[in-house]
């Protein structure tokens, strides 16, 4: 049989690739498990992270910060007040009389130019704080404005220019409400000064005054329309004075069970996602469904019983099952809303201190699961460290078996050629006695 160069490199590319061929093998389905039980440990701290996450910002909403127990106000009159309520208010009525609302300072100095600039100071003050602007390199209306904006002293008040029928006028007005945000105004300038002495009031600082209980009740006053304090749990601001033919505003504080329900549900939904992705994670996989890639994962089921476990605890006497919290056959809650109604108003108190309280459910949801998702050390960060260590060595591997690929390659290319030399003289020699 013939040998040429083309049987030697392909009998050495065979021989080379039955040498390694079981290692690229093994090689090959250890990157494949890494990779997809990295790609399912990905998503499975995706998974605790949202759940974490959505029951964290349950203690976080804007109106009822801290508190799962929802309560609202309801207005005798609507567009007059706005209320936040959190779960510390007590329900009741009371009557308000909206005597005055809370103002800003502003005022117009008329008649300046630029050429009344140049020169000289302008000193401006609110609540016996003042600062002061040096007009000696101002030339324009608009570079006093900016400076007076712009001044590291500023002590809360800003400037803009209003034109109006060919004329300037220097506008000045408080950031904020409240008789101490009057503004106050002198300058060494003897134009400006002049401006400032006929000066047009266009808002006057003032305080909100409000009356608890009517006109010659409890009177409340505020620098400006929003009273925090005035009733315990309870933010109101009022937008609108009571006119001599309004009747009183009442406002009625009580518990909104719809709204709590519906924050309750929110809990309730995360945690039945969470479980619908372990389950997928873990399936155990028949002809019909592909097996997970944690199936069987003993570091899953801890996780899962955590979770479980925490959500049916008694925390302060109480567990989700006292407020018509259900668990399926399938490990996901419902929520049996007649039966939470009836727990809410029972025992209020006790459904905010569940979720809550000082170590109760969600603290120690937020501590359990940070074991597990925790950036730094949490358990699965450092089994998707581990995961990518062995893909690193996989990595490794492969590029020993392209040594030990190469390197018998060539012992086989060396052998197959001297062999085909030998063949060649071989056939030489016989030519010579045919």
């Amino acid at each position: 049989m013939a040998i040429d160069s083309d049987y030697v490199q392909q009998m050495a590319t065979q021989l080379a690739q039955y040498d390694v061929q079981a290692g690229q093998a093994r090689a090959q389905r250890n990157e494949t498990k890494y990779n997809a039980e990295l790609k399912a440990v990905g998503d499975l701290k995706t998974a605790l992270s949202t759940f974490a996450s959505a029951a964290k910002a349950l203690k976080s909403t804007s109106s009822t910060a801290n508190s799962m127990l929802i309560n609202s106000a309801k207005f005798s009159t609507e567009g007059v007040a706005t209320a936040s309520v959190g779960a510390t208010a007590v329900s009741g009525s009371y009557e308000f009389f909206v005597k005055q609302l809370a103002s800003k300072d502003q005022m117009a100095l008329q008649g300046l130019t630029d050429a009344d600039l140049g020169s000289g100071t302008l000193t401006l003050g609110q609540d016996s704080e003042s600062f002061s602007v040096d007009m000696s390199g101002i030339t324009t209306l608009e570079g006093l404005a900016s400076a007076i904006n712009n001044s590291a002293d500023n002590t809360g008040l800003k400037a803009t220019l209003v034109r109006s029928n060919g004329q300037v006028n220097l506008v000045l007005t408080s950031e904020k409400t409240g008789a101490d945000q009057a503004i106050t105004l002198n300058s060494t300038n003897a134009a400006v000064q002049t401006a400032i002495d006929g000066r047009k009031q266009l808002s006057t600082a003032k305080d909100a005054i409000v009356y608890l209980g009517g006109e010659g009740g409890v009177e409340l006053t505020n620098s400006s329309n929003t009273f925090d304090a005035a009733i315990t749990g309870v933010s109101l601001t009022f937008n609108k004075v009571t006119g001599p033919d309004d009747d009183l505003l009442t406002v009625d504080i009580g518990q909104d069970v719809s709204a709590t329900k519906d924050k309750l549900q929110k809990f309730i939904d995360a945690f039945n996602t969470l479980m619908t992705s372990i389950g997928s994670l873990t399936a155990s996989g028949n002809d019909t469904t592909a097996r997970g890639a944690l199936a069987g994962d003993a570091s899953v089921q801890a996780i899962k019983s955590v979770v479980n476990n925490l959500v049916r605890t008694e925390f302060g006497g109480a567990s989700l099952i006292h407020f018509g919290v259900s668990s399926n056959n399938s490990g996901k809650l419902t929520l049996d809303a007649a039966a939470f109604e009836k727990a809410i108003a029972a025992d209020p108190d006790g459904f905010e201190n569940l979720f809550t309280g000082k170590g109760n459910l969600l603290d120690s949801l937020d501590t359990s699961l940070k074991v597990y998702t925790s950036s730094t050390n949490g358990l699965l960060t450092t089994r998707v460290n581990s995961l990518n260590d062995k893909l690193g060595k996989i990595s490794e591997e492969y590029d020993n078996l392209q040594v030990r690929y190469d390197s018998s390659y060539s012992r086989y290319l060396k052998q197959y050629t001297n062999l085909m030399q030998v063949m060649t003289s071989m056939e030489q020699t016989s030519s010579l006695f045919a």
